[in-house]
């Protein structure tokens, strides 16, 4: 699949089914796991105030959502920019619950119906990193991604964020997608028989052997459960 789209939301608090609503909607798209330059954002009137909590989080005030679209005057334009693309979204299962409630409002099919697929990469990380965070701020650290501008959650900066996140957690994809794209190995270089070559074989002295032993020793001493490297 060529075309995905990396999603993120913001709301008025944690619990879709108890009426919290979508107050920010944004998107941006990956062309052959590259950004295109495409992306969707909308601020949606959510007819209800944030939770303080929320509100802390996010910063979208009453006031300044209060002149903003419905979700249902903007939802067109969304589900066209999602169609047909694999969406890719960091703890899928809160953004689809509000997605859902917010479509079935509409009498609308369920999200997934929407796209081609949901992707969860709160799962991959938890896959490559089992027992480390995997927050999106722990994983911009870890892949060396710049979240300095993250000093509130904005749905567009964090799907920006979670775009180059994604491409690193899954760079052996990456990879061969530069391997097809980019210049090819050239395959006819000269061939060099190394059989005849022998590599010398260096041994430790004395003095060498005995600073091995002290490390070693002190680390048995540290441990004090004793050496797993030496005989019974």
């Amino acid at each position: 699949m060529t075309r995905q789209i990396i999603l993120d939301t913001e709301t008025t608090g944690l619990n879709p089914a108890g009426g919290d609503r979508i107050i920010e909607l944004a998107a941006v798209e990956l062309v052959k796991r590259r950004p295109s330059g495409a992306h969707f954002q909308r601020y949606v009137n959510p007819q209800r105030s944030s939770h303080p909590d929320a509100l802390r989080v996010h910063g979208l005030t009453d006031e300044f959502l209060s002149d903003k679209p419905l979700f249902g005057q903007i939802v067109g334009d969304f589900l066209d920019f999602v169609r047909d693309a694999e969406v890719i979204i960091h703890n899928a299962a809160f953004d689809v619950a509000f997605l859902d409630a917010e479509l079935e409002r509409l009498g609308l099919p369920p999200f997934s119906q929407q796209c081609a697929g949901i992707t969860d990469s709160l799962g991959i990380a938890r896959e490559q990193f089992p027992g480390k965070f995997n927050s999106l701020d722990a994983l911009c650290k870890r892949f060396g991604v710049d979240n300095t501008r993250r000093t509130l959650h904005g749905a567009l900066l964090d799907a920006e964020l979670l775009a180059e996140v994604y491409v690193w957690l899954t760079r052996g994809q990456d990879s061969l997608v530069i391997e097809l794209d980019g210049p090819q190995e050239d395959t006819h270089a000269e061939h060099v028989d190394l059989r005849g070559i022998e590599l010398p074989l260096i041994s430790a002295d004395a003095s060498e052997l005995q600073a091995h032993e002290r490390i070693l020793q002190s680390l048995e001493k540290a441990s004090g459960k004793g050496s797993v490297w030496k005989p019974g």
